[in-house]
């Protein structure tokens, strides 16, 4: 058995691709487009791991937001440096939910609300300001 993909239906492909890709430094590995079943499939993987892929499915007449449950968990990506990843996403204005206060995770969700853990390659970095004094903010 060989893992290949996770599977996230997104409302709007163009901002999801922004955050994974522009956002997380995903890049893009297969497209495939189904005009008679209506939806884009687009697989994502980072350039060191691309046999491991976060497949978005874009349903094209879905409009309204997808309700998540809490059984889906999250997906996870080590980073090379935390501190240096989360401020990266917050200037791309993304919401860092779980700052990275030990040096070691963080978590942010996507546009859909795909919880997204951000694991510190290796050892933890040394707790510094300001992401020792932040605070969560909602769930993650």
């Amino acid at each position: 058995m060989r893992y290949l993909h996770t599977m996230v239906r997104v409302v709007d492909l163009e901002k999801s691709l922004d955050f994974y890709c522009r956002g997380l430094g995903l890049v893009e590995v297969n497209r495939k487009e189904n005009k008679n079943g209506r939806f884009t499939l687009v697989f994502l993987a980072t350039k060191e791991n691309p046999e491991a892929q976060i497949e978005l499915t874009f349903n094209w007449d879905q409009k309204e937001p997808y309700k998540s449950g809490r059984n889906f968990g999250h997906v996870a990506y080590e980073v090379d440096d935390i501190y240096a990843t989360c401020t990266h996403l917050q200037q791309l204005g993304i919401e860092i939910l779980r700052p990275p206060r030990d040096g070691r995770m963080a978590f942010i969700r996507s546009p859909d609300g795909i919880s997204i853990e951000l694991l510190q390659k290796g050892s933890a970095l040394e707790s510094c300001a300001p992401w020792n004094f932040m605070e969560n903010k909602g769930t993650w």
